[in-house]
């Protein structure tokens, strides 16, 4: 096989070590094989740095297993080409198995151009994303404690959350401050209402008719004290977010014309795909990337039912809240889309659809710097304008009407 790289590196990266075989391709094509075990400390691996420089080695690959490649990947990137690999795409053939042979064997594949690199964001996307992500985190717990909540409430017979749209809204939180100072009375629990919770005082009184013992007190005081320590964290995580996302205000600007996509939403797509579209080579890879097109599965010249890949699991979240969005922001083409897709697959296929299409969407308004333009509610009419007719003109026919069809001028 040709050798496309007569200097690189293979890195076994492990949780304590790693492992680096470095291949040096003579002019007359014979192998120098030199292998040497690093700590994964910083130490060891600025030792590592120092080992390859002195090698002339600036093609390393390693694979991505966990977040252990991260600190190899931070001491590293500078002044060398790093290429991440998939584990998946390593398979070898069943047999003797060792920290060194596994590095052998990446070096060996990198040697020969055998490798698919993995898509790595340059530093401040990788620092939005690790914000961006923990904001994630931090909104499903806080969601988790909410639930928490309102199950402690059901266990004491308050009916609040039958009755009251937020429970922890101005006037549940007052309910609850009342409760846990040791307040018992419907009627005066009732009174504590504002706005227009106050126009259901008789079905308030009856969810309020509770019995609270000392030890709901005590799991509602933790589980509102957790609560509020989320909403801190998650309001200073919020400003570090925006002061980061200042560098990609282009960006952001641009994915927010498309519809269901806000300003949130388009950070967290910034953070994961970045804002430079030339990594991927068109909207059908960033679509494979991300595990939002189904796998390619092919026998005996048939293609078989599938599902969609694996890929990016943070993206394609934010993807599907977008495309929930979309699908109640009525006279938009992506709307219209996930109704037209509903009534025949049902509403989570047409939901991945649509979560398909503003990836698509994404990378054209960021590879083009152009702000999104709706194809309009009847898009998918205007495609086809007799089939349309026929439809309503067989419906009307079967309500017993007769139907004559005459072009109006300005159509």
């Amino acid at each position: 096989m040709q050798v496309v790289h007569e200097r690189c590196a293979g890195l076994d990266v492990h949780k304590r070590t790693v492992v680096a075989c470095v291949l040096v391709t003579a002019p007359d094509g014979s192998v120098t094989r030199t292998v040497r075990t690093f700590t994964a400390m910083t130490a060891g691996l600025l030792a590592l740095s120092d080992w390859l420089h002195e090698w002339e080695v600036l093609q390393v690959a390693m694979e991505s297993t966990g977040v252990f490649w991260r600190p190899v990947f931070n001491i590293l990137e500078d002044g060398r080409a790093v290429t991440l690999v998939n584990a998946q795409h390593l398979q070898r053939v069943p047999g003797r198995k060792t920290d060194v042979r596994d590095a052998e064997w990446l070096a060996d594949l990198l040697r020969h151009g055998l490798l698919k690199a993995s898509f790595i964001p340059p530093a401040p996307v990788r620092q939005l994303r690790d914000l961006t992500r923990y904001r994630t985190t931090l909104v499903h717990e806080r969601v988790a404690e909410v639930n928490r909540l309102q199950k402690v409430l059901e266990t004491a017979n308050l009916k609040l959350a039958a009755v009251a749209t937020d429970v922890l809204g101005v006037s549940g939180r007052r309910m609850l401050a009342a409760v846990l100072a040791g307040e018992q009375d419907p009627a005066t629990l009732a009174e504590l209402a504002k706005g227009r919770l106050r126009s259901k005082m008789p079905e308030l009184r009856q969810a309020l008719d509770g019995r609270v013992l000392p030890h709901h007190r005590v799991l509602l005081e933790r589980s509102l004290a957790h609560i509020d320590f989320l909403d801190q964290s998650l309001a200073a995580l919020q400003r570090e977010i925006d002061h980061r996302q200042a560098a990609f205000t282009d960006a952001v600007e641009l994915l927010d014309t498309i519809p269901g996509v806000g300003v949130d939403a388009a950070a967290a797509i910034v953070a994961e795909v970045g804002d430079d579209m030339r990594r991927f080579v068109s909207a059908k890879h960033l679509a494979s990337w991300a595990g939002l097109c189904p796998g390619n599965r092919q026998s005996g010249g048939k293609r078989l039912a599938t599902k969609a890949t694996k890929g990016n699991r943070w993206l394609r979240g934010v993807l599907g809240e977008v495309a929930w969005a979309v699908s109640r922001t009525k006279g938009t083409y992506l709307h219209a889309q996930f109704h037209r897709l509903a009534r025949r697959r049902g509403k989570y296929k047409a939901i991945l659809a649509v979560a398909h299409s503003v990836l698509v969407i994404v990378y054209h308004v960021l590879r083009d710097r152009r702000p999104y333009t709706d194809l309009g509610a009847d898009y998918f009419d205007r495609l086809d304008v007799r089939r349309v007719e026929r439809y309503h003109v067989s419906r009307l026919r079967q309500l017993g009407y007769e139907v004559t069809l005459t072009p109006s001028r300005a159509a």
